[in-house]
């Protein structure tokens, strides 16, 4: 067997363990950043609307096997109360937050090298055109219900305000809600161009509750 033809076999095992291993983080992941949103601003069609965008999103990366919720707060429900208990990984295997607590406290490791989408990409930050890294929570830090900024409890694109975080812990000022992962400041409006001036695209974080 001549060199060249041990170091293409070489080559392509290599490949393959690395596709076998990325499939793998795909069936793993318990958490994302959406991709792409209905392009309707934050009407997300309510909160059964935006749990089955992330179901959708997450069966064709290859994690439809279990139970997704978005991390979305209603006058109804808090975001905290909707996703299980931890812990989750993103789509490369990534530990993001072993519990509630974590998550909600100091020890979650949302960044926007971390907070990928279910496609395993990074979203874009601050400092990147655009910049897309308001995403929707309508939520209080603590992962409560924040009163008012559900954009009709994600019915609504025109007037009104969604809550957002920056996935990627950024913002015009060195403080703890510029650095907010879900509770950063209130949207300019509800319509895809009120979230897109903002610095977001309508994106929101899903959650496996299994």
């Amino acid at each position: 067997m001549s060199r060249l033809t041990i170091a293409l076999l070489a080559g392509a095992l290599i490949g393959s363990a690395t596709a076998v291993a990325g499939a793998q983080d795909m069936e793993d992941m318990t958490f994302f950043i959406t991709s792409a949103g209905p392009g309707d601003g934050a009407n997300l069609g309510g909160i059964a609307g935006a749990d089955a965008i992330c179901a959708s999103l997450a069966e064709v990366a290859g994690s439809g096997d279990k139970t997704w919720r978005a991390y979305l707060s209603t006058s109804d429900e808090n975001a905290r109360d909707r996703i299980g208990s931890g812990p989750w990984h993103n789509a490369k295997g990534e530990l993001i937050a072993a519990s509630l607590d974590d998550l909600h406290g100091g020890a979650n490791a949302i960044s926007k090298q971390t907070g990928l989408t279910e496609k395993g990409d990074v979203v874009n930050g601050r400092g990147d055109t655009p910049n897309q890294h308001d995403i929707l929570t309508g939520s209080n830090a603590d992962g409560t219900y924040a009163p008012d900024m559900t954009c009709g409890d994600w019915t609504l694109n025109g007037d009104g305000a969604a809550m957002v975080g920056h996935s990627d812990r950024m913002g015009l000022r060195d403080d703890a809600p510029s650095k907010s992962w879900n509770a950063s400041h209130p949207s300019r409006g509800c319509s895809q161009e009120a979230l897109i001036g903002t610095g977001g695209n309508g994106y929101f974080y899903c959650f496996a509750t299994n």
